[in-house]
């Protein structure tokens, strides 16, 4: 491997871990954010204290959630500078004006309410308070429709055209850059994840709770809301991940067949390949477990419809199989298990067990990571699946990279590496703490005291001044 492989794999691997770590923070935060929503205006139309003692609760577990999320993104931008100057260069006249409207639009949103949000509902009335929640909440979402807008234009590029320095610059209306092929389905995709990711952290820790035998109204209130949730939107999840990937076979074959693993065309229907070992030197699946035709089933909807395979793909074209095959495995096995759980939480609900089953609060304890991992799982598919495209079709990511050396990518890879495993680190397991105990009655009143103070954090003298 050349120095400059070398380099462009250190980018790589950095972008891919400072993007993965901070994945997590929006993916909750989006849903938290309208969760909280939620339960404010259940408590301002039924007036019961359960609703405000957990929005109380999750307010303070959202602040710092909130700002991990949003420290951990500025690495981003300072990225496509110091590691992808090339990208940027390129791109910057379609790009760049994208993710300028998500800071006017989203960022300015969720900083301009966040601290009445946080702060205010014994300062302002309570109408200015719910509308200063529900500000941030659908700021949360306008964030992801600019950000997500920018990643679908990547893997679906339209609208654009080359100007005299071979820059990416729009051509016609700026409507079919931001709605380009992908976008609705990727936008409609990524927020319900975020929601089921929300739901089962929420209930995962009313799950903990009850099992020890902290059993509290809002301990079930929320438990009971979180497998709601998992019962009602999984299977529209389903739904909707089925829809994009048929929009993927149409605009990004090549990631379609690296899913399935395969490797050779089916010209009388493709077998669904369960499980695998992918040998892309080889270019064959060894040792696959297959349903035959199942495949041409879910993707043609005909038992017998062709499927080509990466055999029509140039080698130098292909993403990694092995890593993309195993990815998307483990985001539909998440799947399947989330679907199962709120299926079970429907069963216990019409027996009237759903606080008394055990192995159902087991069940959803187990499951409280498993949305970060389907996340992570699914950007992996989309982002390595269009491999070897920074821009689908049109720019190579050996192309894109800065001209930069193998030691100066390998200081920053394990500074960053130093710096968010000791950080992050530690704000999970604060966001941890603040789990362990059970919202009840009498809630630390977040809005005399704010979010650090309730959370055991004593600001200094200079602040409280």
């Amino acid at each position: 491997m050349t120095d400059a492989e070398t380099a462009l794999l250190l980018a790589r691997l950095q972008f891919a871990f400072t993007v993965s770590f901070h994945f997590i923070f929006p993916a909750f935060s989006i849903g938290l954010a309208s969760y909280l929503a939620v339960l404010e205006g259940l408590w301002l139309k039924t007036g019961k204290d359960a609703y405000l003692n957990l929005f109380r609760y999750w307010l303070k577990i959202f602040a710092v959630t909130f700002a991990m999320g949003v420290v951990s993104g500025i690495v981003m931008s300072y990225q496509f500078g110091t590691n992808w100057s090339v990208f940027s260069d390129r791109a910057g006249p379609v790009i760049g004006p994208l993710m300028a409207y998500e800071v006017l639009t989203a960022f300015f949103l969720e900083a301009g309410f966040l601290g009445v949000m946080l702060f205010g509902m014994n300062r302002v009335g309570r109408g200015l308070h719910f509308t200063a929640t529900l500000m941030v909440a659908i700021g949360t979402a306008i964030s992801a429709f600019w950000i997500l807008s920018v990643n679908s234009w990547m893997q679906t590029p339209v609208g654009w055209a080359y100007n005299e320095v071979g820059q990416f610059v729009p051509a016609g209306s700026w409507l079919d850059i931001i709605f380009n092929p992908s976008f609705p389905y990727r936008l409609v995709h990524t927020v319900i994840a975020a929601y089921l990711t929300t739901a089962l952290v929420v209930g995962g820790v009313g799950a903990w709770h009850l099992l020890g035998r902290r059993d509290t109204p809002e301990v079930r209130k929320m438990f009971s809301m979180a497998m709601w949730m998992l019962a009602l939107v999984a299977p529209v999840q389903v739904f909707v991940g089925d829809l994009h990937g048929l929009n993927t076979l149409e605009h990004q074959p090549a990631k379609v067949m690296a899913m399935e693993g395969h490797y050779q065309s089916h010209p009388d229907g493709a077998p669904l390949i369960l499980f695998g070992i992918p040998d892309s030197d080889a270019q064959t699946m060894r040792w696959s477990v297959e349903i035959p035709k199942l495949s041409s089933l879910i993707l043609k909807h005909d038992l017998n419809a062709p499927l080509a395979g990466l055999d029509t793909v140039p080698r130098e074209d292909q993403p990694p199989v092995g890593i993309v095959f195993w990815s998307f495995r483990i985001m539909v096995g998440m799947g399947v298990l989330m679907l199962t759980l709120g299926l079970v939480s429907l069963l216990a609900r019409t027996r009237r067990k759903l606080y008394d089953w055990r192995w159902l609060h087991r069940f959803a304890l187990v499951m409280g990571p498993a949305g970060f991992v389907a996340v992570i799982a699914g950007w992996v598919t989309t982002e390595v699946g269009r491999q070897p495209w920074v821009i689908y079709g049109l720019l190579r990511t050996a192309d894109a990279v800065s001209p930069i050396a193998t030691p100066a990518v390998t200081g920053s890879l394990i500074a960053f590496v130093i710096v968010y495993f000791t950080c992050f680190a530690a704000g999970t397991w604060y966001i941890l703490k603040l789990m362990s105990h059970a919202p009840a009655e009498g809630e630390s009143d977040v809005e005399k005291e704010g979010p650090i103070r309730t959370a055991g954090i004593t600001p200094a003298p200079s602040v409280e001044r």
